[in-house]
């Protein structure tokens, strides 16, 4: 675990890099609008990104989503967050993406920021 972070009983690391507004948290079935940046823990790596365009051309977009669609460290975490928050997460593989071809393994970090909670 990365000096002065937390840590869940799943193994889920986390640092609260910027606090949010309010008290809602998401519960799995809610879908949420965030910012996010993806890297490899073995290599440092960027994978992904939220801030970057998805096409040539594009603007960057936010990512919506419902927590139960993405992996279970990212539903584990952000059911943690209010709005306005902004986090850093270490996903062990096995809340991630271990044993699944063309993705990223191992320990993976996210800086991820709730930017909104609900439709």
């Amino acid at each position: 675990v990365p000096a002065g972070a937390q840590m869940t009983e799943s193994g889920l690391a986390f640092k609260i890099l910027k606090a949010g507004e309010g008290k809602e948290k998401p519960s799995k079935w809610d879908k949420v609008k965030v910012d996010y940046t993806g890297w490899q823990s073995s290599d440092g790596k960027m994978f992904d990104s939220s801030l970057k365009a998805r096409r040539p051309g594009q603007a960057p977009e936010p990512a919506e989503f419902a927590l139960f669609q993405v992996i279970p460290g990212w539903t584990e975490g952000l059911q943690l967050m209010v709005a306005g928050e902004k986090r850093r997460f270490w996903i062990p593989g096995n809340l991630a993406y271990d044993g699944q071809d063309g993705r990223p393994q191992g320990v993976l970090v996210f800086d991820i920021e709730v930017l909104k909670i609900g439709q």
